[in-house]
C-alpha cells in the first residue's frame, strides 16, 4: 500500500473511529415469499448478528393473511440469535378481538417488543377502523410492551396536513409508544427539521432515522415515488450516469448511506434503523466500516 493510500485510509478510519462506540443499530427484515428463501435469510441474520444490534424487526404486510409467517420468523430469529426481535403488527388487517389474541400470544411467548402500525388499506377492505394510536392503547392494556411506531419526516402520503401528521405522532407517543422509527429519507435536513418540530411540541422520546440501502437507479426512483420521498438532485444525477452498472451503483449507494449516518451522527443521532431489503451486501459493508471490522 503506497503512502497516499495509507494516508487516505487513516483519514477514513479516523472519521468513523468514534461512531461504533456510541451508536446502536437495528435491522428490518420481511418474511420471504418462498419457503426455500428462509434459510438464505437466516444466514443474512447470522451475519448481521455480528454487529450486536439492539433488535431485529420483521414486517407484516396488511391484508396478507400471513401473520403466522411473521410470528414464525420472529421466533426463529430470536432463537437463532438471542437478540430481541420485534414483529410488525398492523391493525387494519385484524379485528380488535384478533389483535388482543395476537398480542397475548406474543407476550406469552416472551416477545415483548412490537412495531405498531396502522397498515395499508386496499379497496376499503380493512377489517378494522382502528388507528395506530388505538393499537398502542390496546397493547399497553394487554401488557407493558416495548412499542415502536412509525414517523414521517416528509409527512405521511395520506395525512391531511403536516401539522395533523405531527400531532398524530405525539398522540401515539402519549398513548405509550417508546420510540418512533422514521420512513426512509435521502435529505438529512428533512429529518433534522422534523426532529426539531417533534421536540417543539413535547415529543422527548427517540426519533430513530430509518436508512434505506440503494442498489440501483430504478429502485431509487420506485421507492421514492411509493413513499413520496424527495431525492437530492446530485444523487439522482450520479445514479443516472451509471444506472446500467450494478457494481458502481452499489458503491454509490454505500457511500450515500455512510455519509448519511456520519452526517446524522454529527447532529447527535445515536440510534439507526436499517431497512435491509433482506439483502446483505450494502448494509453489511456499512456496518463493517462503522465497527472497523473490515480493516
Amino acid at each position: 500500500m503506497n503512502n497516499l493510500m495509507l494516508y487516505k485510509k487513516n483519514i477514513f478510519l479516523e472519521k468513523f473511529s468514534k461512531i461504533a462506540k456510541d451508536i446502536q443499530i437495528s435491522f428490518e427484515l420481511f418474511p420471504p415469499k418462498k419457503s426455500f428463501l428462509e434459510e438464505k435469510l437466516l444466514n443474512v441474520v447470522k451475519n448481521f448478528k455480528l454487529f450486536k444490534p439492539k433488535f431485529f424487526s420483521v414486517t407484516h404486510g396488511a391484508n396478507s393473511g400471513k401473520e403466522n409467517l411473521t410470528y414464525s420468523l420472529v421466533k426463529k430469529i430470536k432463537k437463532k440469535t438471542g437478540i430481541n426481535t420485534a414483529p410488525h403488527l398492523t391493525c387494519s388487517d385484524f379485528t380488535k378481538f384478533e389483535l388482543k389474541n395476537i398480542a397475548k400470544k406474543y407476550w406469552n411467548n416472551k416477545i415483548y417488543h412490537i412495531v405498531a402500525l396502522r397498515g395499508d388499506e386496499f379497496n376499503n377492505s380493512s377489517r378494522s377502523k382502528m388507528g395506530a394510536i388505538d393499537l398502542v392503547y390496546l397493547l399497553k392494556k394487554i401488557a407493558n410492551f416495548d412499542i415502536s411506531v412509525a414517523a414521517y419526516p416528509e409527512v405521511h402520503p395520506k395525512a391531511e396536513s403536516a401539522y395533523k401528521d405531527l400531532m398524530n405522532l405525539k398522540n401515539k407517543m402519549d398513548a405509550g409508544a417508546n420510540r418512533a422509527i422514521t420512513q426512509f429519507f435521502f435529505k438529512i435536513e428533512h429529518y433534522l427539521r422534523f426532529r426539531d418540530k417533534c421536540f417543539s411540541i413535547g415529543i422527548k422520546k427517540d426519533i430513530v432515522p430509518g436508512i434505506l440501502p440503494i442498489y440501483s437507479y430504478d429502485q431509487l426512483i420506485r421507492f421514492s415515488k411509493l413513499g413520496k420521498v424527495a431525492i437530492p438532485k446530485w444523487i439522482k444525477n450520479t445514479f443516472k450516469n451509471f444506472k446500467n452498472d450494478v457494481d458502481i451503483c452499489k458503491i454509490i449507494g454505500s457511500n450515500i448511506m455512510l455519509e448519511m449516518v456520519y452526517g446524522l451522527y454529527r447532529e447527535g443521532v445515536r440510534n439507526f434503523h436499517f431497512y435491509t431489503l433482506n439483502r446483505l451486501e450494502i448494509v453489511y459493508s456499512i456496518c463493517c466500516i462503522l465497527n472497523q471490522t473490515s480493516f
